[in-house]
């Protein structure tokens, strides 16, 4: 017979993923909410887990071309689409505005029961500006361009200029008063991204005559009283570029902060913030979704900056990001290099939530972020080129949408943790309550002396004197398929582990009962909220310790462990 475990209720009511009825006045406007340490993203009046992925940039540009997505996305378990919105195509001639690619796409989401992330690609996209309409294009002397060192123009819009800055703010804000209108019923929409990869490629800063003049004037008053005010809590990178420079109060960014890349890149990341910051302020005025940017990363055969987009809300700038743009609630990494949780933990500091909005589809790192980072978004970038109903993403991101309420739940309590494990690096050891499990693949129990809470972020040299503690990176080929883990702790001895690819091996630290044993065991999974047991297992299915140390197994396909234990001697 069918044996059922109901969740506790009131999880159920504040965590369940699936939409409940409400009418349109009673759903609240999707917004960000700290709980705890954790800040969360509420849909629906609930914390919401982004299971997501990111569409190729021009997929939305038409309706026809993104309309047999959405069924492909709903059957690979994504609750969340992320799609570009072009100014060129949502502005074709200055005040006209044509929204019917964007309404199409939200409809065929709603009827594909996903929710949507607008990517804003105004100004910029990918550090350039090739998404601005045909008359901001053309006319670069009303709406003037950077220009590098040698006094040639690059095409991207200078962030000096207020021409250009309204342009796109009353474009944003016309977007965002659409969606509000459109929307508001619904709440499809839930989050926004502004602009994309931001930052000046071809030279350490702007070079334009304007910028020129304002390099050469003092640094904002705004900012240097954001550092004084925050001084005890700045980031390592802001606190040593500042004390290079003798700590001044005020003066030119030369004198405040060096000569060098240091001060090129802090101006830059300045007036992105500023810039950015002013568009936000004027989309919130008619609809105040949450808004995050996202980072380019420094690459490792990046020099100085330029190279990578400098100014940027890279790991390093945050904190001239958080002085300049108060009104973007999220700086992003893209993470596409193979140090993923080095580089998830540099954004998660000072309080900065975690959402990953373009990163590689691998199912070890949705894990672990969502388990062991309290991540609160994935998002694989291209999504629709690489899932299917029974892809490796599609399952994993069907344990995950299963796990949604539990995870939520037990964020930053201490009772979740995840791991991933490499082939051929031995075991790790995860300490939960009185209870130690040690993860291997295959039969490799080598395990370190110390139990793993995940890989640490290691310091990396400085880029041409810009001082840094962000991660370099060697990339390497794909990776074979590893070994990872969620274990959440619901009880002194009640768990439940999910995953692939793994052994795990139990101990108890009680010293008057220091062996741990399986006190029952369920295979299954979650529908509607109610655990639906497959099997009950024991014996061989659970595996033999051979060693007096009990043992479990996560199969090569992703799946979920309901466990309860005990100890003895």
């Amino acid at each position: 017979m069918e044996h059922r475990i109901r969740l506790n209720c009131a999880m159920l009511l504040a965590f369940a993923a699936t939409a409940i009825a409400q009418t349109p006045a009673s759903r609240p406007i999707p917004h960000l909410e700290k709980r705890g340490a954790v800040t969360q993203l509420i849909v629906d009046g609930k914390p919401w887990l982004s299971l997501a992925g990111e569409l190729l940039n021009n997929a939305a540009s038409t309706v026809e071309n993104v309309r047999p997505v959405w069924p492909t996305l709903e059957k690979a378990h994504l609750n969340t689409a992320l799609i570009g919105v072009g100014w060129g195509w949502t502005e074709p001639e200055e005040g006209k505005y044509d929204f019917s690619a964007l309404d199409g796409a939200l409809r065929d989401a709603r009827n594909s029961n996903l929710r949507v992330v607008l990517l804003w690609f105004g100004s910029w996209k990918n550090g350039t500006s090739s998404y601005p309409p045909v008359w901001v294009k053309r006319n670069w002397e009303k709406y003037p361009i950077a220009r590098d060192k040698d006094g040639k123009g690059r095409e991207i819009l200078s962030t000096l200029s207020a021409a250009n800055r309204e342009a796109d703010a009353r474009a944003y804000a016309a977007l965002m008063r659409h969606v509000r209108e459109v929307d508001s019923a619904t709440r499809t929409v839930v989050m926004i991204q502004m602009e994309n990869e931001v930052g000046l490629l071809g030279d350490t800063r702007d070079r334009c005559k304007q910028a020129n003049e304002a390099f050469a004037g003092p640094v904002p008053k705004e900012l240097m009283d954001y550092l004084e005010k925050n001084k005890s809590t700045l980031l390592p990178e802001t606190q040593k570029l500042w004390d290079s420079a003798g700590g001044k109060t005020s003066g030119s960014w030369e004198e405040v902060f060096g000569k060098g890349p240091g001060a090129d890149e802090a101006f830059m990341a300045w007036h992105y913030a500023r810039y950015m910051n002013r568009v936000t302020e004027a989309g919130k005025k008619e609809y105040p979704l949450p808004v995050y940017v996202n980072a380019w990363l420094v690459q490792p055969e990046d020099k100085q900056p330029g190279d990578y987009p400098s100014g940027g809300p890279q790991a390093h700038n945050h904190d001239f990001w958080r002085a300049g743009a108060p009104q973007i609630d999220i700086l992003a990494p893209d993470i596409y290099l193979m140090n993923f949780a080095e580089i998830a933990t540099l954004y998660a500091r000072n309080g900065n939530p975690l959402f990953i909005p373009e990163t590689r589809g691998d199912a070890a790192n949705a894990f672990y972020a969502f388990g062991q980072l309290n991540a609160q978004m994935f998002s694989p970038f291209g999504i629709e080129r690489q899932v299917g109903e029974d892809s490796p993403l599609a399952r994993a991101y069907d344990v995950l949408a299963q796990l949604s309420p539990l995870i939520l739940a037990h964020q930053d309590d201490g009772t979740m943790k995840a791991v991933i494990v490499e082939p051929g690096t031995g075991s790790q050891k995860v300490r939960l309550g009185n209870y130690v499990f040690d993860f291997a693949m295959g039969r490799g129990w080598g395990a370190p002396p110390q139990f793993a809470p995940g890989p640490t972020a290691l310091p990396a040299p400085s880029v041409a004197g810009v001082p840094q503690i962000a991660p370099v990176a060697v990339r390497r080929p794909p990776l074979p398929d590893r070994g990872y883990a969620i274990v959440i702790q619901t009880g002194p001895e009640d768990f439940w582990v999910a995953g692939a690819n793994l052994n795990i091996k139990l101990a108890s630290t009680l010293a008057a009962a220091p062996m741990a044993s399986l006190a029952a065991v369920e295979e299954g999974k979650f529908e509607n909220g109610a655990w639906v047991v497959g099997r009950h297992l024991a014996g061989d299915d659970t595996g033999m310790g051979g060693d007096d140390r009990a043992s479990l197994r996560l199969r090569a396909e992703p799946g979920i462990l309901r466990v309860s234990l005990y100890s003895y001697r």
